[in-house]
């Protein structure tokens, strides 16, 4: 089980992982160890993610979810695959977590007397101080 927040938690048999090679520093070693880890997890199939909260995951997550709702995420940060892994999974969760998080619903509001009378009088403001940098005779 990967726990998302307290009592939301993801079954273990819905993610797999996958073990690649990875680009970057690491000497000879990257030439022959597989350290970059790739975690797939079909978010669209799970039974944890509700539909209001793939909705929001479709457009969070991006190019890192396929058309299909599968979720791919690559690790090769560090050299270890077990950190690798580790950073997969706290990656996702964020991802998630995200997601869980519904926005808040805007309030509409208007500007008041007030405002509508300072902001006309600034623009009425401005208008006669160009005014006044006219040529004299000018007036159309």
């Amino acid at each position: 089980m990967i726990e998302i927040d307290d009592n939301w938690w993801i079954p273990s048999e819905e993610i797999s992982f996958s073990h690649l090679r990875a680009s970057g520093p690491g000497g000879q070693h990257v030439n022959t160890a597989s350290t970059a880890v790739q975690l797939r997890f079909d978010a669209a199939r799970s039974s944890a993610v509700s539909p209001a909260v793939l909705a929001r995951l479709r457009s969070l997550a991006g190019r890192r979810m396929r058309s299909d709702g599968v979720i791919t995420l690559t690790a090769q940060r560090y050299r270890s695959q077990a950190q690798n892994k580790a950073d997969a999974i706290e990656r996702l969760v964020r991802l998630l977590q995200r997601a869980a998080q519904a926005p808040k619903q805007r309030v509409p509001t208007r500007p008041s007397r007030a405002a509508k009378r300072r902001r006309v009088e600034s623009k009425k403001a401005t208008g006669r101080a160009k005014q006044l940098r006219r040529p004299p005779g000018l007036d159309a």
